[in-house]
């Protein structure tokens, strides 16, 4: 016995209303715009919110079971899940394979741990969005079948509040779009539900009724709602919040995992600087009204002018590093808490170079650069300074670290702190490298350390192949550096494959799929293995400028690096991971350096990474290159595909099991008297609109025994009576009875059959 209510929409009505519960689905999703950057997540999710719906209605069609097109939705989407989010890394997959749940079930971590760490707006990357697409598929199915399959379609918004949840606890607010198309949805729902299913003549006028009022009340709200709000009085009336722009300030991670995922990606801005020759500074100091009421000044040392051809850019300054990391176990940096500080002098500079610190910026050595920074969204107690000997002027309570070369303070930065540095950007070239031989930083050895790892040998054997055409420190270091940019032997990819081996540096080489903690991880420890000491940088890539003298960065900004020491040098940057996150390469480890010197571009000529993806361990994912773009979207058209045979299967298989005597889980009485009406007339008996259904049994054996000259046999007669009384109790009764869909089938094909046996009978005779 069928346990849904008898009010449950079916056929076309059944239909539009699983297209009303998508459509309203659909709209809500967009209420998640403002929380997570605009990408192919949304469409993505439109597109299995409307597969699952057809498959959904589908499967309504050819059954009367209340809770068999939901579970059939289900497996389409668990099965579309692991297509799309369980495919290996780097291959196509069409079926899900043994290894699928496993993939799967690890990005829907990351995924949470991306959502947990993030700040708003977040990344629409793949972990991500598979949780925004198996919720909003979710959604959809339970408000089907609150709304069609259960017959409840008042409660049908409860499921939709979960994906505004977000949107209102977090208060960001929602475009009002999105507020029109759920609430028209869900009016249309509630209207179509109020529809009757009988009294034909009152059907139009009651439904197109209904289906206007729901139309004015979202008309009226969108129309009345800025003018009621503009009213006088309003403006006093404090409604309460839920939290307003960012959810919490950004702390880049200290211990990078190669198992994890960059974590959060944000656009939240976490520092501010300009960058200036020192003349262009004393001249605005000077130029500048003195301000009596200013507290905290900074008096920065101002250095000898620098050469006036240089082009003074965050390009040349480079990269602001928070912290470094040496101790590596084969899978996680770790950091030592051990600090040996001291402090220093404003004018000092501060270097890893035991030559220049202390001593004072020297524009004979290199080109200098005044940078001024204001701090945002960034909560951390290493200071994001260059990675070149600098001077760091700063209130508060902060010290050195030389191993480390590190500016450590005993609290976190905080929004508005402001700090100054004088740069001094050594004019290092390719040709001041080439034969420069390793150094020996005073680490203890530490930066030689290899962990001894099961693929150890292997990894090592693979660096010595890379490097085996070069013949100095400098030139295995390119040689490395070229290798992982290559964009034919690795792809930026933020993904992390389930592990494989116990080695994370040999997953990495081996599935060639990896951000930027992989890339630098993986050549610092190449590095090592050919006795080069080597070092992983952490902090933000430059700023992009804002057209206002300022450069910007912003938790995408965020980055890992190696550093490798060389003997007079120090430690020197490179840059393995490809230009789609990280950009060009320093100039004394760019190829093509000597082709246009990049200190002489200006910044709009150089290629911005802020729409490419960037971050350590504690940065969120980015879009990957256009390889796993076209992936992503070949994926999802299998999916697609897919989706689409099993809604075929699925039909055509319960339409070959049930044939003609399937149960119509939408017959009613009218609708099978129609029914049985016009197979009869295929076979030869039939009677007009205006005959009633009692005058049309008389009709029916008039003819059969004028063309036979025999009677129906019982069963079809009574049949025949049965179905014409139901049909006489629907039309007049006050209140008509339930019938059972199945008896009006069988009624309906024992009409049909026992009329076309005596008619063919009959002929068969006269033959």
């Amino acid at each position: 016995m069928n346990a849904a209510p008898g009010r449950v929409p079916r056929g076309p009505r059944s239909l539009i209303a699983t297209a009303l519960c998508a459509i309203a689905t659909c709209a809500a999703v967009t209420a998640l715009s403002n929380l997570i950057e605009p990408g192919r997540w949304l469409t993505v999710t439109w597109v299995a919110v409307l597969l699952v719906a057809g498959v959904v209605a589908g499967t309504r069609a050819v059954t009367r079971s209340w809770w068999a097109p939901t579970l059939v939705g289900f497996v389409v989407l668990a099965a579309g899940l692991l297509v799309r989010y369980g495919a290996p890394p780097g291959r196509i997959q069409v079926l899900p394979d043994l290894g699928s749940l496993d993939r799967t079930l690890a990005t829907a971590r990351e995924g949470a741990a991306v959502i947990n760490a993030s700040l708003v707006p977040m990344a629409g990357v793949r972990p991500a969005e598979l949780l925004v697409v198996a919720g909003a598929v979710t959604v959809l199915l339970v408000t089907d079948l609150v709304a069609v399959g259960i017959g409840i379609p008042a409660l049908a918004g409860i499921p939709l509040l979960a994906l505004w949840t977000p949107t209102v606890v977090l208060g960001f607010p929602a475009s009002s779009w999105a507020v029109a198309w759920t609430g028209l949805a869900y009016l249309l729902l509630l209207a179509l539900s109020a529809t009757p299913t009988t009294a034909h003549s009152d059907r139009a006028r009651r439904t197109g009724g209904a289906l206007a009022g729901a139309v004015a009340v979202v008309v009226l709200a969108l129309v009345a709602g800025p003018v009621v709000a503009a009213l006088p009085g309003w403006a006093s009336l404090a409604l309460p919040t839920f939290g307003n722009g960012p959810v919490g300030p950004l702390q880049l991670s200290d211990n990078l995992d190669l198992r994890e995922s960059l974590g959060t990606r944000s656009g939240q801005v976490v520092l501010r600087y300009t960058v200036v020759s020192p003349e262009d500074a004393a001249a605005a100091e000077a130029s500048a009204e003195p301000d009596e009421d200013a507290t905290g000044a900074l008096e920065v040392p101002v250095p000898a002018p620098t050469d006036d051809a240089v082009v003074v850019t965050a390009r040349i300054v480079g990269p602001l590093r928070a912290f470094t990391l040496t101790t590596f176990d084969g899978r996680e940096w770790q950091r030592d808490d051990t600090l040996d500080l001291s402090t220093w002098e404003p004018g000092e500079l501060l270097a890893s170079d035991p030559a220049l610190r202390g001593g004072a910026p020297d524009a004979t050595r290199g080109s200098l650069a005044t940078v001024d920074v204001e701090v945002g969204a960034l909560r951390e107690r290493r200071l994001p300074v260059s990675t070149f000997p600098r001077t760091v002027t700063v209130e508060g309570g902060w010290s050195y670290d030389e191993l480390r070369d590190e500016v450590v303070g005993r609290r976190s930065t905080f929004d508005g702190m402001r700090y100054s540095m004088v740069v001094e950007v050594p004019d290092l070239m390719p040709d001041d490298l080439e034969d420069a031989p390793v150094g020996t930083p005073d680490d203890g050895g530490a930066s030689l350390e290899v962990p001894g790892t099961d693929h150890r040998e292997q990894i090592a054997d693979l660096a010595r192949e890379i490097t085996a055409d070069a013949e100095t420190p400098y030139q295995q270091a390119m040689a490395l550096q070229s290798y992982f940019r290559a964009g034919t032997n690795f792809t930026y990819d933020t993904r992390i494959a389930p592990a494989r081996t116990e080695d994370a540096v040999w997953d990495f080489l081996q599935s060639r799929r990896g951000y930027c903690v992989q890339f630098a991880t993986s050549m610092t420890l190449m590095a090592r293995m050919l006795g080069i000491p080597a070092r992983v940088g952490v902090g933000f890539l430059p700023g992009d400028a804002n057209g206002d003298g300022q450069y910007v960065v912003t938790g995408r900004k965020s980055h890992a690096w190696p550093e490798l020491y060389f003997a007079d040098q120090g430690w020197v940057r490179f840059e393995p991971t490809p230009a789609i996150q990280a950009g060009l390469p320093p100039v004394w480890s760019d190829p093509f350096s000597a082709v246009d010197a990049p200190a002489s571009q200006p910044d709009e000529a150089i290629p911005s990474a802020a729409a490419a993806p960037t971050g350590a361990a504690t940065t969120a994912p980015a879009p990957s290159g256009p390889t796993a773009q076209e992936e992503a979207g070949a994926s999802w058209t299998r999916v697609g595909v897919i989706g689409g045979i099993v809604l075929v299967l699925v039909v055509v298989g319960l339409s070959l099991v049930r044939r003609r005597t399937r149960t119509r889980a939408d017959e009613t009485p009218e609708r099978a008297w129609l029914r049985t009406r016009r197979r009869l007339a295929a076979k030869g008996v039939s009677w007009s609109d205006s005959t009633t259904p009692r005058d049309a049994v008389a009709a029916v054996h008039d003819q059969v025994r004028a063309t036979s000259g025999a009677d129906l046999d019982e069963v079809t007669a009574a049949a025949l009576r049965a179905l014409a009384r139901t049909v006489e109790r629907q039309r007049y009764a006050p209140v008509p009875g339930d019938v059972d869909p199945d008896q009006l089938v069988r009624w309906t094909d024992e009409i049909v059959d026992g009329v076309g046996s005596v008619l063919t009978g009959a002929s068969r005779s006269s033959s």
